[in-house]
């Protein structure tokens, strides 16, 4: 009897370990293809391309084109998720300019480094992997919205705090409106969901040869995006802010996970749409903290310290909310 249940506490954990730790294999071996000089770091952003604007956006698409929405409403989903992003944005805009006394570009970076996961390269493939189609469908549901909200709040957000910091006038909020919506629209993942969308709302998703196409590419998003995000590791590192770093990594791992698995709870969302946010809020941080950082030309250390330690660890804070759900 003792030796029964102790294999079935021992199961869970040995399904964790084969289907989290694969996925950080991969960004390892990107990496060290990079490290080790066996291919150029070029080929990790002409790959990571490829799986941002052609293999995601078809496995989106065909996600979409095919689902089955029998959880009705989206709005429980998407208010459980942000509700948890606003309170891990604050708490990381708080630890930078209370406690680590930054000004408020800073703490607006902070926000988003402690806030903002990486959904896409990382996100989609350990859902796909733990949770199944159902969890996929979660996910893509949420990303319909989740650039959009993350990026429209950030660079208002990080405008704002620049006028402040540097008393210089910030564009008209309607004209930075206008440009974040026309870098949407142009999104590749935007365009996969709305044709997805379309296609299923005309009810007939490709079938015969294009569907042959659509699942090979789509097949290919999840191993490729892995990897080059690896390659893209090599171009960040420890370089500044580690003690700040430190403290929204913490904020990534554990506590934007925690307030999303709390609001999933107290909103009644089903198991498996629970395990695919909380799961995807458990991811390190997007290169998307980087591409604010260096757009507006403050806290590349931040950011880039950020990933680099979320990325390190998220193997462990991934497998433990794996085993906690799973």
């Amino acid at each position: 009897m003792a030796e029964a249940q102790l294999a079935k506490r021992q199961h869970p954990m040995s399904d964790v370990f084969l289907n989290v730790v694969p996925i950080f294999v991969l960004i390892l071996l990107g990496w060290l293809i990079v490290r080790t000089n066996y291919l150029k770091a070029t080929v990790g952003e002409a790959l990571g391309d490829f799986v941002f604007r052609v293999a995601v956006p078809v496995l989106l698409f065909r996600t979409i084109a095919e689902a089955d929405f029998k959880e009705g409403s989206p709005w429980p989903l998407w208010v459980a998720y942000f509700s948890g992003v606003a309170v891990t944005w604050t708490l990381g805009h708080l630890a930078a300019t209370v406690f680590f006394k930054k000004d408020a570009r800073v703490g607006v970076l902070s926000g988003v480094s402690s806030a903002f996961a990486n959904t896409v390269f990382i996100g989609l493939p350990l859902v796909s992997r733990n949770v199944g189609e159902d969890g996929v469908v979660a996910l893509s549901i949420l990303l319909s919205v989740h650039l959009p909200v993350m990026m429209i709040a950030g660079t208002i957000l990080m405008e704002r705090a620049e006028r402040k910091t540097s008393g210089k006038p910030g564009q008209s909020p309607l004209r930075l409106l206008k440009g974040i919506l026309r870098n949407l629209v142009r999104n590749p993942l935007v365009i996969g969901l709305v044709c997805g969308a379309l296609v299923h709302l005309v009810g007939m998703p490709p079938g015969g040869p294009v569907k042959v196409v659509v699942d090979q590419l789509a097949s290919v998003a999840a191993p490729a995006a892995l990897v080059s995000i690896g390659m893209a590791l090599d171009k960040y590192g420890l370089v500044g802010n580690t003690g700040l770093a430190s403290i929204t990594s913490v904020l990534k791992l554990v506590v934007l996970p925690a307030a999303v698995y709390g609001a999933c709870h107290l909103l009644g969302l089903n198991s498996n749409w629970t395990a695919a946010l909380v799961l995807t809020s458990s991811v390190p941080t997007g290169v998307n903290a980087w591409l604010i950082a260096n757009h507006f030309n403050v806290g590349h250390g931040l950011a880039s310290s950020t990933i680099t330690i979320t990325t390190a660890l998220g193997v462990i804070s991934v497998s433990a909310w794996a085993y906690i759900l799973l």
